[in-house]
């Protein structure tokens, strides 16, 4: 290893927006639950197994079919 490195040209990473986001969101207990129980089976943390799920439906275009009565 060096003692000293120069930074000097060094340039922000354009791939640092594209990482993910930290957001608040609320689910239900057995919604977290489900997927808990899923990622110790897959060996996965659950937050990226519910990421995976959730990008999976957003390459598909899955929509979902709701009525409100």
């Amino acid at each position: 290893m060096r003692k000293e490195y120069d930074f000097s040209k060094a340039r922000k990473n354009p791939y640092a927006s594209m990482l993910n986001k930290p957001i608040t969101i609320r689910l239900d207990e057995d919604s977290v639950s489900y997927f808990k129980s899923v990622s110790e089976e897959v060996g996965i943390p659950y937050q990226s197994l519910i990421n995976l799920y959730l990008r999976d439906c957003a390459a598909s275009h899955k929509k979902l079919n709701l009525s409100w009565k």
